[in-house]
């Protein structure tokens, strides 16, 4: 079943693509959703509408998890579900750059078996199941093999460094950033970067998909605390995420634990 999965987020990927580029650099109409959960366009909406008529019209047993659908209880009582973000990075698809992406990921039991990310305007897509590789475009990758933290290329954002994170001292790295959270884990899974971390709740449709992706690839993937991601839970939330190399995951546990 992942390989069939698989095949399917990669389909409806490429679609919800094909949707989402007819509204970037055309000045889609733009909501604000309120509180910190950013904003929504149209395109956001219509990415989701097709994609929860396609992968559900494919799979109806499954449960449904989106950024763009209000949430409901009834997924708890599934144990398969999709967990989609239409656009991953909407106000850098609203600013006209590249590096937003389509997140759709399945999930069975609170684990990710099969994984899309999908960047259109780059036509750059990543992929992964719990029985198959992690690949960009068709090429297997593999995550940095760095051993320190210490003078790496982390991808975060300049919030996450804030000293009163860090009770065992702001390790010193270059920080580099990308919109996209999950685009952000796909880096750190093909090793273009050392490794990425989030130090704030995390949606489970931002990280999903990447998580098994960088997973894969050979990254160790906790949230803040070091404990394994869990999907499918009551508030979708997880406590940050962490997709570093075995070394410098435990350095940086050791130094946001203060240990």
């Amino acid at each position: 079943m992942p390989a069939r999965d698989l095949a399917l987020l990669t389909e409806a990927a490429r679609e919800a693509g094909r949707i989402a580029l007819r509204y970037w650099r055309k000045s889609p109409q733009v909501w604000d959703k309120g509180g910190e959960h950013g904003p929504v366009t149209e395109a956001d909406l219509a990415v989701n509408d097709m994609l929860k008529a396609r992968l559900l019209g494919a799979r109806p047993d499954y449960g449904w998890l989106s950024e763009e659908t209000p949430d409901s209880a009834d997924r708890l009582a599934v144990d398969t579900l999709f967990i989609v973000d239409p656009i991953d990075g909407t106000r850098a698809f609203v600013a006209g750059e590249e590096t937003w992406a389509h997140s759709l990921a399945v999930a069975h039991k609170g684990c990710v078996t099969a994984g899309v990310v999908y960047l259109p305007a780059l036509d750059r897509i990543y992929v992964a199941s719990d029985a198959s590789p992690p690949m960009r475009d068709g090429e297997v990758i593999r995550a940095s093999s760095r051993e320190r933290l210490e003078g790496a290329n982390i991808l975060t954002t300049k919030a996450n460094l804030a000293p009163e994170k860090w009770p065992g001292g702001v390790p010193e790295f270059t920080r580099s950033f990308r919109a996209s959270l999950a685009y952000r884990m796909c880096l750190a899974a093909e090793g273009r970067f050392d490794g990425m971390l989030n130090l704030r709740n995390a949606w489970e449709w931002d990280i999903a998909a990447g998580s098994l992706i960088a997973e894969r690839a050979g990254a160790v993937v906790t949230d803040m605390t070091g404990a394994a991601l869990r999907f499918n839970t009551p508030t979708a939330l997880a406590a940050g995420v962490l997709a570093l190399p075995q070394g410098p995951h435990a350095e940086a546990l050791a130094r946001l634990t203060g240990a």
